[in-house]
C-alpha cells in the first residue's frame, strides 16, 4: 500500500512536491486554505538554481517558456547613475541555466495543470496536526479532518504547522512596505531587471512575457503607519523625482492592481524535520525579497527532498533527516544575507547613501561579488 503525504498549502513548494510525489507514486492530498488555488502577487524571479532544480525534476523545458529571459540586473541611483551592475554571465554559468522573470499566477496555472485536480482540497485552513509513531492527523477550522503517513508544511509564513512545532517562531518585520503591480507596456522592450535606489525608497523594474513589467517599490515605514494607506497617487508622489520610465510605468498601472503588504521574514529555525512532519518554503524558511530567492528555495527543497526520496526508497523518515541536514545552512546564508541586503539597499539619509554608492562603484570587483554570486557558485544538489 502507497504512503500518503498530507501537504499543508497550494503555493509553489506545496505543488511542486505534490508533483514529484505524484512522479514517484507516493498517494497525497494537498490542503488549500483559500477558496480557490491562485498565484496571488504579481512576478518574481526564477534563478539560475531555480531552473536547474526545474530541470532535475523534468519541469524545465515547460516552465522556460512562461518566464521572460534576463541578461542584465543593474542597480542605479534616482539620477539614473549606475552603481552596480552583477556578473549575468557567472550567474548562469554554474547551472548551466538562464535567470528568468515570471508571472507568479502563470507558474501556479502551470503547476495545478500537472497534478490530478482531485487531489487538491480548498477551504481547507489548518487548525492542528497529531502525529504518532505510525501516522499524522491533520485537523481543520471547518471541523474535518484528514490521515496520511506524512505531513509535509508548505503552508507559508504564517505556517500553523511551524508555530505549533515551534511556538516562537513567528513572521518579524523587515522595516519597509512594498507595493507590487504588472502592467503592460509594449513599447518596454527589455531583457535587463533595474532597481533604483533613492532618498524616497526603492523602485524595480522586471519585464515578463507578453509586453508586462512587474514594478515594486519599497519604502521604510513602521508597521501599519499611514503609509500602508497610500493611494496610487501617494505612490506617484512618493516617487515623483525618479526616471521617467519609473514615472510612465507608475501612470500605466491600475490603481486596483496594486497589492501592498509589509516585508516580513522568519529568524532563521534549527531544525525542518520532526518525525513524521517536514517543513519546506516559505514555512521552514520565509526570507525578504532583497536577493530574489524565496521561490528559488522553494524549488530548491522540493528537489532536494526528491533525491533524498529516491535514494532511500522506503525509508522517508530518513530522506526527511537527510533533507534537513543539506538545506539549513544555505536557508540560513539566504535569509540573514537577504535581510543584510535589505537594510543596505534601504538606507535613505543621503549622506549615508552617498557613502554606500560610493562604495560600491570604486570598490574593486573582486570584493564586490554579491551575496547572490557566491550562492550561484555554490551546487545546491551537493551532499
Amino acid at each position: 500500500m502507497s504512503k500518503k503525504f498530507l501537504i499543508a498549502g497550494a503555493g509553489i513548494a506545496g505543488l511542486t512536491l505534490a508533483k514529484v510525489l505524484q512522479d514517484l507514486n507516493y498517494d497525497y492530498e494537498i490542503f488549500e486554505a483559500s477558496p480557490e488555488v491562485r498565484g496571488i502577487g504579481a512576478g518574481f524571479g526564477l534563478a539560475s538554481n531555480a531552473m536547474k532544480a526545474f530541470e532535475i525534476l523534468g519541469l524545465a523545458e515547460e516552465v522556460a517558456p512562461l518566464g521572460h529571459m534576463l541578461e542584465d540586473f543593474e542597480i542605479q541611483d534616482w539620477k539614473e547613475k549606475t552603481i552596480l551592475k552583477a556578473d549575468t554571465e557567472r550567474l548562469r554559468k554554474n547551472y548551466n541555466n538562464e535567470n528568468f522573470a515570471i508571472h507568479r499566477a502563470d507558474l501556479h496555472h502551470y503547476l495545478v495543470s500537472k497534478i490530478d485536480s482531485n487531489k487538491i482540497k480548498t477551504s481547507k485552513k489548518v487548525k492542528l496536526f497529531e502525529q504518532s509513531f505510525e501516522k499524522v492527523v491533520l485537523h481543520f477550522e471547518d471541523g474535518t479532518s484528514s490521515e496520511g503517513d506524512y505531513l509535509i508544511g508548505a503552508d507559508g509564513i504564517n505556517s500553523t504547522i511551524r508555530q505549533q512545532l515551534l511556538k516562537q517562531s513567528t513572521p518579524r518585520y523587515a522595516g519597509y512596505i512594498c507595493w507590487r503591480a504588472i502592467v503592460e507596456d509594449k513599447s518596454y522592450n527589455s531583457k535587463k531587471s533595474i532597481e533604483t535606489w533613492g532618498p524616497n525608497g526603492r523602485f524595480g523594474l522586471t519585464p515578463l512575457i507578453n509586453h508586462q513589467i512587474y514594478w515594486y517599490a519599497c519604502v521604510n515605514t513602521k508597521l501599519n503607519s499611514e503609509v500602508y494607506n497610500y493611494t496610487l497617487s501617494d505612490i506617484k508622489n512618493q516617487f515623483k523625482d525618479y526616471s521617467g520610465q519609473i514615472r510612465n510605468t507608475l501612470q500605466k498601472t491600475n490603481p486596483e492592481s496594486i497589492i501592498a503588504t509589509p516585508i516580513m521574514d522568519i529568524k532563521p529555525i534549527n531544525n525542518y524535520a520532526f518525525n513524521r512532519v517536514l517543513l519546506i518554503g516559505d514555512a521552514a524558511h520565509a526570507t525578504t525579497p532583497n536577493m530574489g530567492q524565496g521561490a528559488c528555495m522553494a524549488v530548491e527543497d522540493v528537489c532536494v527532498l526528491y533525491d533524498e526520496l529516491i535514494k532511500k526508497d522506503t525509508d522517508v523518515l530518513l530522506a526527511f533527516e537527510h533533507y534537513n541536514l543539506r538545506r539549513l545552512k544555505r536557508t540560513h546564508y539566504i535569509i540573514d544575507t537577504s535581510r543584510l541586503a535589505g537594510k543596505v539597499a534601504q538606507v535613505d539619509n543621503k549622506f549615508l547613501m552617498n557613502i554606500r554608492n560610493f562604495a560600491f562603484r570604486n570598490l574593486p570587483q573582486s570584493l564586490m561579488q554579491s551575496p547572490l554570486e557566491d550562492l550561484l557558485e555554490e551546487d545546491f544538489m551537493k551532499v
